[in-house]
């Protein structure tokens, strides 16, 4: 049994993984021609490039209308602003997100209601979601996390149901699909972040997709300063001005995107392949849950993949096992904090009105959501998806690095507790 890197032996894997973004001299000639158009911004909204990039996303993803956005946080703001909904409505989110899916309803008036995640593929409970739902609820945002997506057959049933507008988190979930729909089609919208580390990218940017003509035009209102627009091309047209701001994605950002979505089949087949393998390999380690993967999830994508430790397995929790791999060469994060223990997430820190006016619904210290705590603070390990595109060495590596840290649990226990002062 090899001593861990973490307590002085060798590490597992000494080679880099691939860095992200990819990029080429189409980057570089794409940015180039938008440079020698003198069209660089956002304005007139949206801009040749703007549109051919939403076509192009639009036949990998599925979906009729979208709207291009400055990043994936206004995404979501857009959307309830687009559906009208805003001051004191409710907005149901997940506790495990990044912080943005609560943030959005609030930058709308709205009050995020952060509910319990399913332990078996730690993406929202539905049924949490049925329970918290009162005559204020207007909306559920469902985020798509790691390499699982939301159960949407449940959530569009409880929506029916109750006339909620569903928000699709896509954020994690370019090229997913669910019974072979495209995430971010299944609900009434779908936000995706082109934020630097996603597995589409231009820097930053967003794109919005909405089931009607109807909700892209108000959305494309409220993107582009509240200038009327009408129809799939977005182009203006009548007289109804909406109150909306500056929220454009710039003509650079969307030479990029659509270069990206050139690269994304082949990088996510491959993605896809090597993440079977890492389940297999995964599987076969004691004291290690893999989420459960819903046959209705048709085809996964990896910005995040996901897996549970059982800390009574191994005597530490996530903190240490994420230390220990990271030795090992393995890079991995422990993931997101649990909302309402979230540092990223303070609204009692801001001016903003809904929680100046309704400081009782944000009372976190007396909020127990016990799935996502124990997500968040014992269990999860989260993988990056440059591991993916390293072909099977770098799935071997990273397999080889939890069973040498399982043969040495105890070591790393010891070590921990001494850390602790124990």
């Amino acid at each position: 049994m090899s001593t861990l890197a973490a307590l002085g032996g060798t590490p597992v894997r000494t080679e880099s993984f691939p860095e992200w973004p990819v990029h080429d001299e189409r980057d570089i000639e794409a940015v180039s021609d938008v440079i020698r158009s003198g069209q660089w911004g956002g304005y007139p909204y949206p801009g040749p490039r703007t549109r051919e990039f939403l076509d192009r996303f639009l036949e990998m993803q599925g979906g009729e209308y979208a709207v291009a956005c400055v990043n994936g946080t206004v995404t979501m703001e857009v959307a309830l602003r687009a559906a009208d909904i805003g001051w004191g409505d409710e907005v149901i989110v997940p506790a495990y997100t990044f912080q943005a899916t609560a943030a959005a309803p609030m930058a709308a008036g709205a009050i995020p209601v952060i509910v319990d995640i399913d332990r078996e593929t730690y993406c929202i409970d539905p049924k949490a979601v049925e329970a918290a739902i009162t005559d204020k609820t207007k909306a559920i945002i469902p985020v798509h996390l790691g390499a699982q997506m939301a159960d949407m057959d449940a959530i569009m049933d409880i929506a029916e149901r109750h006339n909620l507008i569903v928000i699709e988190d896509c954020a994690h979930a370019h090229g997913a699909k669910w019974r072979g729909q495209g995430a971010g089609t299944i609900g009434h919208f779908g936000s995706f972040s082109l934020q630097s580390s996603k597995t589409l990218t231009a820097g930053e940017g967003g794109v919005l997709i909405c089931n009607t003509a109807e909700f892209a035009a108000r959305a494309a209102s409220v993107v582009d300063c509240g200038r009327p627009h009408s129809g799939k091309g977005n182009e203006e047209s009548g007289n109804q001005f909406l109150m909306g701001a500056n929220y454009r994605m710039s003509e650079l950002q969307s030479a990029l995107a659509t270069v990206g979505v050139e690269r994304f089949p082949e990088q996510a087949a491959q993605r896809e392949e090597m993440a079977a393998y890492m389940d297999e390999a995964l599987s076969e380690i004691p004291g290690i849950r893999l989420l459960k993967r819903d046959p209705r999830h048709s085809t996964r994508s990896f910005y995040r993949y996901i897996f549970a430790i059982d800390p009574e397995v191994y005597g530490v929790n996530h903190e240490a096992i994420c230390y220990a791999l990271d030795a090992e060469g393995i890079p991995c994060w422990t993931g997101y904090e649990a909302m309402h223990h979230y540092e990223l997430f303070q609204p009692q820190l801001s001016k903003l009105p809904v929680p100046s006016v309704f400081p009782e619904r944000f009372n976190f210290s007396e909020m127990h959501l016990p799935e996502a705590e124990s997500a968040c603070q014992q269990e999860a390990v989260w993988l990056g998806e440059s591991l993916f595109r390293a072909g099977p060495k770098g799935v071997d590596d990273v397999a080889a690095a939890m069973r040498k840290i399982y043969e040495n649990r105890e070591a790393l226990a010891k070590k921990a507790a001494e850390f602790r002062g124990e």
